[in-house]
């Protein structure tokens, strides 16, 4: 049966979800988005990667925080998708359902991207003061949580202040999303690095199940941070990347932001595809084989 016969409950920009009672099933297409628009081209074995790296770092920081993830094994799901199996299979995860705050938990471990243009400004990150003379891709001297709103479908996020934060969520939630973003990006960081990829920025999402803070949605993927490798890697110059910002590049140097956003050309999209591949067996030790080829 095609996967176009498949209804979510709701649509976001690369993931769908189907309510199944007490669970969902987020299924990760291979949209890309960028600049908070959805792209008119797919990256192939995107939705696949990106679900397969969340589970392998839901899997190794399960005993620092918890996390929705049940399986990522098609036979535990309900049996209402077993037609679509060879859709399904690599790109889906059955999750407990969660309370989702409204917030996005963003840790920064080097200066780049938009961050390094309000330091270049007033020498700060999203009004947290840094110290003077770094340049694009310098180290942050201690990794910073820098939240943001969580907007809807089609408007952009916004980057808040932690006490704006705090009058979202209230001081308790606050101070432990901090937490946990900063102990998760650690972690994180220094296993990544071991492997040969810095970390120079993560976005988390928690929610709250049975009133336990919970890691949800993706995890340190290369559609939620950005991936350098570590080779080669000098302060003051713009990093190669195993994430989408060779897209970013492209759409900034080919599109006006005006209108609709143009098809990207096939060296980009294969190009893409390669990163985030590679990306994935860096991280996890494993050669890159889709699913269905197993």
């Amino acid at each position: 049966m095609a996967a176009e016969e498949l209804r979510p409950d709701s649509r976001g920009k690369v993931r769908d979800i189907y309510d199944c009672g007490d669970s969902l099933l987020l299924v990760v297409s291979d949209r890309i988005s960028a600049f908070d628009y959805i792209l008119p081209d797919e990256i192939p074995y995107k939705g696949e990667i990106l679900t397969r790296i969340s589970a392998f770092w839901f899997e190794r920081f399960a005993d620092l925080m918890p996390n929705h993830m049940i399986s990522t094994d098609i036979a535990d799901f309900p049996e209402r998708f077993a037609p679509y199996a060879d859709y399904l299979i690599g790109r889906s995860m059955l999750v407990k359902k969660a309370q989702t705050l409204p917030v996005e938990c963003i840790v920064r471990g080097y200066l780049t991207g938009s961050g390094k243009k309000t330091y270049d400004a007033d020498g700060t990150v999203c009004g947290i003061k840094l110290p003077q003379g770094l340049v694009e891709a310098s180290q942050i001297p201690e990794p910073i949580f820098t939240p943001s709103t969580k907007a809807e479908l089609g408007l952009h996020d916004e980057n808040i202040s932690y006490e704006r934060m705090v009058g979202i969520v209230g001081a308790e939630l606050g101070s432990q999303l901090r937490a946990a973003s900063l102990a998760i990006y650690t972690a994180a960081a220094e296993y990544a690095r071991s492997r040969g990829i810095i970390i120079a920025d993560t976005k988390f999402e928690f929610g709250l199940i049975d009133g336990e803070l919970t890691l949800i949605d993706e995890c340190l993927t290369p559609d939620s941070s950005r991936f350098w490798p570590a080779e080669g890697y000098v302060a003051g110059q713009v990093q190669p990347s195993y994430d989408k910002q060779y897209v970013r590049d492209w759409l900034l140097a080919s599109w006006d932001m005006a209108g609709e956003p143009p098809h990207l050309p096939s060296e980009v999209i294969e190009g893409t595809s390669k990163r985030y591949q590679e990306a994935f067996e860096i991280i996890t030790g494993q050669a890159f084989i889709p699913k269905k080829e197993l």
